[in-house]
């Protein structure tokens, strides 16, 4: 879910971010255990219409690796695809995630938890040197359902805007 956003930051600020964040909860290896499963996707695509998806979510290599397989199916991003492979380091009981797609994106991601919420993020450095914040929010948990948004950050994290935004169903 590649976006390209540019802002100036400094890596303090979003250490901060990352410190601040982190002390309302710890991780586990079971942290993304909601996420496991077969998802129907919808979400606004920006021209008025529903974009419609679907994401795979297994854990592998002995169930220490959580592998998404993310397709859209329908609206202005269908044919879109893209994978992510997220684990939990144990030594320094940190999440991580790789995102790669069918675009020739790559992303990488550390784990930060801010009260109910779950989110991966990570900084980037824009073509024109701009450095940026983007992370992905899991929120509004439930056995068969929740929201994911795509955000970024403008100013090292104080204020977000949103990008996009996915409600999950599980499949029956």
């Amino acid at each position: 879910m590649v976006i390209c956003l540019c802002a100036a930051i400094t890596s303090t600020s979003i250490a901060q971010t990352q410190q601040t964040a982190n002390t309302e909860t710890q991780a586990d290896s079971s942290t993304f255990d909601f996420w496991v499963g077969e998802w129907d996707l919808t979400w606004d695509d920006g021209n008025g219409q529903v974009g419609k998806g679907s994401n795979r979510i297994e854990r592998i290599m002995g169930d220490q690796v959580i592998q998404e397989n993310f397709e859209a199916l329908e609206g202005n991003l269908a044919g879109y695809k893209g994978m992510s492979v997220s684990v939990f380091n144990r030594r320094t009981q940190e999440w991580k995630q790789t995102w790669v797609d069918n675009q020739g994106g790559y992303l990488d991601f550390y784990h930060v938890i801010d009260g109910d919420k779950h989110m991966f993020m990570r900084e980037f450095t824009a073509p024109n040197g701009q450095k940026g914040l983007q992370r992905m929010v899991f929120y509004n948990i439930t056995a068969d359902s929740f929201e994911w948004d795509w955000e970024r950050s403008l100013d090292g994290g104080k204020t977000w805007t949103l990008a996009w935004r996915i409600h999950y169903k599980r499949k029956e």
